[in-house]
């Protein structure tokens, strides 16, 4: 079994700073990209920003220039700086993970963590 674990989430005031991270643990054999989506109440869930083994990155255009997203292979973790906090980035994140499970069956799929709370106060 694979599991996504979560953590970084929290209060914060608008403007300002958060990092979230994601570690993925169990038998795995490679994971070839890593995202974050959030859901705000009453929302879909929406992708935030992925990265792909080669560090390609991509961001949706409400966070563009104000998210990072970073990976470190060692770790097999996946974070994602977010700056210049707005209320609207209000949301349950979740993580994300398409990786191939070192057991059978051996092919890739997307794994996804619990969630965590990001509250940005006005």
């Amino acid at each position: 079994q694979v599991q996504l674990v979560e953590s970084g989430g929290g209060l914060v005031q608008a403007g300002g700073s958060l990092r979230l991270s994601c570690a993925a643990s169990g038998i795995i054999a490679s994971i070839n990209s890593m995202a974050w989506h959030r859901q705000a109440p009453g929302k879909q869930r929406e992708l935030v920003a992925t990265i792909t083994t080669t560090d390609r990155t991509s961001y949706a255009d409400s966070v563009k220039g104000r998210f990072t997203i970073s990976r470190d292979n060692a770790r097999n973790t996946v974070y994602l700086q977010m700056s210049s906090l707005k209320p609207e980035d209000t949301a349950v994140y979740y993580c994300n993970a398409n990786l191939v499970r070192d057991r059978f069956p051996a092919y890739a799929r997307d794994y996804w963590g619990q969630g965590t709370q990001v509250t940005v106060s006005s």
